[in-house]
């Protein structure tokens, strides 16, 4: 029964005047469950004083697990797409090994939905053996990827990477524990005597237009002085090499090619790991050079790119 009903049957049996309590509305009646909307903390009441937990419901889309693809356009350049899509260079670079610029429309790239980046599973790849590549626990792909059973070749995995730590060495150390996804001065604390980009000095090569041009940054140093890793990775050449004279190269953890030139010693071998501040070899001044100090060259797709900022050079 209503509450007016029950109401209208108590009056009758008191004797007493409904008109005494239901009185005439002049307005709509704004009629609600009792209790509903009480609550104590984070709980609610709702009818019958039944107790309700608060459900979180999402205002926005989860974002995807899927690799996203991109098609090369026209004038497309990987700075370029880096800003338009919000993605690091590092991260397309480390997404798609062997990448050359410039690009070539028409080329697919692979991008990471969250920071980190794609690896493509390759014939008799299993979940130990990638996780071993880069230096993680299993576990971790197996939660992103929601992997049920084993890996097909020509699939996609991605590898969600935290930035404040950055890529782990095959190892499992962190390829940059001084500060991720940044190159450091291979020589802390010393002066940066050439830039890279066009220059008068006419020992150097002509490229890209010009007549001359260096294609790193000349860091002066006494002869000996200790150089370090700007970035951790695979040691991927050493020994003379041309004009370099004695050189070290490292393949960072996000495929970027670091040259250490002119130097006096080597102290890494091909297929080493090394991280961020170890040491790889000593300053000299062999090949075409005209006094101590160091040549750092940093290449990507192939192609020789502004190292700068190097954390920690004078300038």
């Amino acid at each position: 029964m209503t509450h007016a009903v029950v109401l209208l049957i108590a009056a009758g049996m008191s004797g007493y005047s409904v008109s005494t309590y239901l009185k005439p509305a002049n307005a709509p009646i704004d009629v609600r469950a009792a209790s509903i909307g009480a609550g104590a903390g984070d709980l609610s009441m709702g009818r019958d004083t039944t107790i309700i937990k608060p459900i979180y419901i999402p205002t926005a889309p989860l974002s995807s697990r899927s690799p996203i693809l991109y098609t090369v356009q026209a004038g497309d350049t990987l700075a370029g797409i880096a800003k338009a899509l919000d993605v690091p260079f590092r991260e397309i670079t480390s997404s798609n090994p062997g990448l050359l610029v410039p690009l070539k429309v028409g080329e697919v790239l692979r991008l990471p939905p969250v920071p980190g980046f794609v690896v493509a599973v390759k014939k008799g790849d299993s979940l130990a053996s990638v996780a071993a590549a880069y230096g993680l626990d299993p576990l971790a792909i197996v939660d992103f990827n929601r992997i049920r059973g084993p890996l097909t070749p020509g699939s996609m995995l991605v590898i969600p990477v935290d930035p404040g730590v950055g890529p782990n060495l095959p190892s499992g150390v962190p390829a940059d524990p001084i500060k991720p996804a940044q190159l450091i001065c291979p020589i802390p604390g010393a002066q940066i005597i050439q830039k890279f980009g066009p220059t008068s000095f006419q020992l150097e090569p002509a490229y890209g237009g010009y007549l001359h041009f260096h294609l790193g940054v000349d860091i002066i140093a006494t002869y000996g002085t200790p150089i370090v890793a700007a970035a951790g990775g695979t040691v991927t050449a050493v020994g003379p090499a041309d004009y370099f004279g004695i050189r070290v190269e490292v393949t960072d953890s996000y495929g970027l090619v670091e040259i250490y030139a002119h130097m006096s010693e080597v102290s890494v071998a091909i297929g080493q790991l090394v991280e961020q501040g170890d040491k790889v070899g000593l300053v000299g001044s062999t090949g075409l050079s005209i006094g101590s100090h160091l040549h750092f060259q940093l290449e990507v797709g192939g192609v020789p790119s502004d190292p700068m900022p190097l954390l920690g050079c004078a300038t």
